[in-house]
Formats: structure tokens, C-alpha cells, sequence
């Protein structure tokens, strides 16, 4: 068996992490069984490279290997991809297809971003998984594979399957054996490896001298936290080849490649406190976001209450502590020293009466966050030169949800 060099040197793997290498040594052993392996990580961390180094060290490397992206795949149309379908099992089925567990019969098949899958998908893969049988869609004959199974996510599986929207029995199906990858910022200095070697590489193909970074500029690159990990940092060492003529790049230069999207801005942690619930700056920008939205139902609650008493004085003693905590900087609220607007209420206050104004101040909140979701799918895609599948890794989702965001938002 080739050793973990060799095997990092033929897949073009990049890096001498310990927790790179970990995942790399169990693919390698898990590689002559057919036993079902689950990859996990964050999207863009090179998941795809554990299937890859499974099937071609394993007794099947000479038969089919077919990789297969769930999250791409329209829901109306997976079985039918998966599974094969008979003529005229549905609209436009003209003819009888073979799906992909008919054609890597004796192969492997890589199913990425496998918590994708829809609840009914999932039951004819775990009848796979368990006896290797499925059946076509618009058919009642039972057919037999003989197809091994490697799985990969950025779903935390656990929440998946509490939220109801992935099975408890087929994640232990797929995840016997189970890898994970660590996210390209938690790999020290593989980062600067990696961009010299995009950065070498790019150059090679185009005829331009190679770009390098000074000791400022590559110190920043160490400290940013990539969430798009090493899809974004090819996309970035590509971006500084072709834009800039002087071909050393300072940390002023290199900033401005690095796009500061919410929950990805630099955060200084403090050591003593490395236990902090918020890990992230991801973290820290749903709270704030929570925290909002809780500023927003007080005031609501606040201002029905005013609503329906119409007694200023007794609603502001009500809500002091809120009052206070809203006001901290200005002076005390008083009647003797603030202007209030007096506004004819209705004499019995229903929840009908109040209905429009309540509406109001969803719409409001509804629609700040929907600005904000907007405003990061649209630069996603400018960054990603509208490539629609780099930018769902990117922001973190798979590519149909993107989709359905693209339409719902008309972008």
C-alpha cells in the first residue's frame, strides 16, 4: 500500500496538517472494505478527494465511480437520477433510463451533500444500504446493486435529524466509518502553501510572473478565517494574479481580496477565554441579529400596551427598566420633558384594531433581513463571477436552496 506521501502527491493534496493527514490515513484504511464511509466538514475543505482516494485504493478501481451532487439535483427528478425510471413513469419519460445505481453496478458511487436528499429519497437509499436492492421509478421489479457508498456534508447531521429532515437509521447506515476534514483556517500553514501553489500554477497556465506575498500580507492571510476555505483562497490567489501589476503584494493590497461578509470579519479572541460559546464570528452576528429581534418584540409589546390603555404615565412606569435600557444615553424620559404625540385610539382596543400596525412592524423587520440576505447573495455572485455553484459553497447553502433565492428574489 502507497504511503501517505505518495497518496497526497498522487490526489494533489496540499499540506502537512495532522488533522489532514488523520483523515487522509483512515481513507487509506478503509479503502480495501466495502464498508460505507460519511465525509464530513465545511463546504470548500476538499471533501471530494476522500471518495476519490477510496475507490482508486480499493478492488473496484477498475469499474464505475460516479459522483453524484444531491443538493443540485431538483427534488422532482432525484429518484429518477438516482434510480433509473421505466417509459412513461412520468411526463416526458419517453423511454426506459438507467439511473446511476444501475450503472456503477460493482463501482462506487459519491453522493455529496447527502443531507440534501429528500425524506422519500432517503427510504430507497437506505433499502439500498441494507440489501442492495432499489427499485425504478414507475416499476415494480426488483433490481440488485452491487455499489459502494461514500457519503460527504456540510449538514450538522445530529441537528438534521432532530429537525425531522434526515433519517436517524440511514446516517448510521452511511456514516460506519466516518472523516472528517478541518477547515482551511484551523490548518495553519498549509495556507500559504496552498496559495503559493494556486498562485504558481495560475501563473504557469497564463505566462505571468508569480505573485508573492510579503511577511504583513501573508501573516493576514494566516489570520482570516475563509469561509468559502480553499475554493475561496484559489479564487482570491487567481483575482491577485490577473488585477495587479506589482507582482509583490503588501498586506494593504491583499485586503482588499478578502471580503469582510457578516460572520466572516476578523475577531481577537481572547486566549484565557478560548471556551467562549461564541467561536465564531458567525456566532456573534446571530446574536446580535436575536438581540435585535428582541428589542423589536419589546417595543411591540410596548407600544400595544400604550395602545390599549392610552395612559402614557402608567405604561411608562409599566416599562421602565425597558425604557431606561432603550434611552441609556439620553436624559430620563419624563411627560414634563418629552413631546407627546396624543393619537385618537379606539374606545375597546382589539387585537383587529391593532392588526395593521402589528403587520407594519413585521413587514419592517422582515424585510431588514431580507435585505441583508439579498445584499449577501448579490455580492456572493459578483465575487463568483456569477457562478452560481462557488457562491452556495461560499455563503454556506447548497445550490438548490441558492436557486430558489435567485428566483424568489428576482436576482
Amino acid at each position: 500500500m502507497e504511503n501517505l506521501q505518495a497518496i497526497k502527491q498522487r490526489f494533489g493534496i496540499i499540506g502537512n496538517d495532522m488533522l489532514l493527514n488523520r483523515a487522509i490515513e483512515k481513507a487509506i484504511r478503509v479503502a480495501p472494505t466495502d464498508i460505507s464511509v460519511l465525509a464530513i466538514g465545511e463546504s470548500g475543505v476538499g471533501k471530494e478527494n476522500i471518495p476519490r482516494i477510496i475507490h482508486q485504493l480499493s478492488h473496484r478501481k477498475h469499474a464505475k465511480y460516479i459522483a453524484v451532487n444531491c443538493g443540485a439535483i431538483p427534488e422532482g427528478t432525484i429518484d429518477s437520477e438516482l434510480f433509473g425510471h421505466e417509459k412513461g413513469a412520468f411526463t416526458g419519460a419517453t423511454q426506459t433510463r438507467k439511473g446511476y445505481f444501475e450503472v456503477a453496478d460493482g463501482g462506487t458511487i459519491f453522493l455529496d451533500e447527502v443531507g440534501e436528499l429528500p425524506l422519500t429519497t432517503q427510504v430507497r437509499l437506505l433499502r439500498v444500504l441494507e440489501n442492495g436492492e432499489f427499485i425504478k421509478v414507475g416499476s415494480s421489479q426488483t433490481q440488485k446493486t452491487n455499489v459502494r457508498i461514500v457519503a460527504a456534508t456540510n449538514v450538522k447531521m445530529q441537528d438534521a435529524i432532530r429537525k425531522g429532515k434526515f433519517r436517524e437509521d440511514l446516517y448510521y447506515r452511511l456514516s460506519t466509518i466516518e472523516i472528517a476534514l478541518p477547515p482551511l483556517r484551523e490548518r495553519g500553514n498549509d495556507i500559504s502553501l496552498l496559495f503559493r501553489k494556486f498562485a504558481s500554477d495560475f501563473a504557469q497556465k497564463n505566462r505571468i510572473p508569480v505573485i508573492r506575498l510579503d511577511e504583513n500580507a501573508n501573516q493576514m492571510l494566516l489570520n482570516y478565517r475563509f469561509p468559502g476555505n480553499i475554493r475561496q483562497l484559489k479564487n482570491i490567489a487567481e483575482q491577485v494574479s490577473i488585477m495587479e501589476e506589482n507582482r509583490t503584494i503588501s498586506s494593504e493590497i491583499l485586503a482588499h481580496y478578502l471580503p469582510d461578509l457578516p460572520g466572516n470579519l476578523p475577531m481577537v479572541v481572547d486566549k484565557k477565554d478560548s471556551s467562549s460559546d461564541f467561536s465564531s464570528e458567525r456566532d456573534i452576528m446571530y446574536k446580535i441579529l436575536f438581540d435585535m429581534r428582541n428589542d423589536i418584540n419589546d417595543l411591540k409589546k410596548l407600544t400595544l400596551d400604550l395602545m390599549r390603555s392610552g395612559n402614557v404615565q402608567e405604561v411608562q412606569e409599566e416599562h421602565r427598566g425597558l425604557i431606561q435600557r432603550i434611552y441609556s444615553d439620553q436624559e430620563p424620559i419624563t411627560p414634563t420633558t418629552h413631546n407627546v404625540e396624543v393619537v385618537q385610539l379606539p374606545e375597546n382596543p382589539t387585537p383587529e384594531n391593532n392588526y395593521d400596525f402589528v403587520e407594519t412592524i413585521e413587514e419592517h423587520e422582515n424585510l431588514s433581513l431580507q435585505e441583508k440576505e439579498i445584499e449577501m447573495i448579490r455580492k456572493s455572485l459578483e465575487r463568483n463571477k456569477g457562478k452560481r455553484k462557488l457562491a452556495a459553497k461560499e455563503l454556506g447553502i447548497s445550490e438548490r436552496t441558492l436557486y430558489r433565492k435567485i428566483k424568489q428574489y428576482d436576482l
